[in-house]
């Protein structure tokens, strides 16, 4: 379907963009960033590291979900998106946004034991919210790749 196969292109490039931003955030712009605000408030300097350790590790779990995303398209385009090998794709995209998940929380009960501003604390929830959405989902999308890639291996069978 030439449909297909343009909206597989158009989201490969836009996916190569969105990781080669990644590299840059991941390489240069928050560990410069966080130095920054570390000369700017030294009282909160001790979080320099921290904080540039949990973004980068944030940054790298979007790389993880770009890559197998990636990979299904390469699946989608060959026609072997429902075989028993997009599973371990989609459960890397799972993982990953459940390691974020994970560190998200933790990031969250942290600031809202300490914070004396209820905005960062509301707008990480608002986050963590959105995160959990997401990981849910495709939850739920891989059961739904795992009943449609049986039906397809009995139909296979039957033929």
């Amino acid at each position: 379907m030439v449909t297909e196969s343009r909206a597989v292109a158009a989201l490969r490039f836009f996916l190569v963009v969105l990781f080669a931003v990644l590299v840059l955030f991941q390489v240069m712009s928050l560990p410069g960033q966080f130095r920054h605000l570390a000369e700017q408030d030294p009282e909160m300097a001790y979080l320099r590291w921290p904080a540039t350790a949990v973004t980068v590790f944030w940054v790298l779990c979007v790389q993880v979900v770009v890559v197998c995303t990636w990979k299904l398209l390469t699946l989608v385009l060959a026609d072997e998106i429902f075989t028993d090998g997009a599973l371990r794709w989609v459960d890397g995209i799972v993982w990953a946004v459940g390691a974020a998940w994970v560190v998200l929380v933790a990031v969250l009960l942290f600031v809202g034991f300490n914070a004396t501003d209820p905005g960062l604390p509301l707008l990480l929830f608002l986050l963590t919210v959105g995160v959990t959405v997401l990981g849910l989902l495709m939850v739920v999308m891989r059961a739904l790749l795992r009943r449609a890639t049986t039906l397809r291996t009995d139909l296979e069978g039957v033929i």
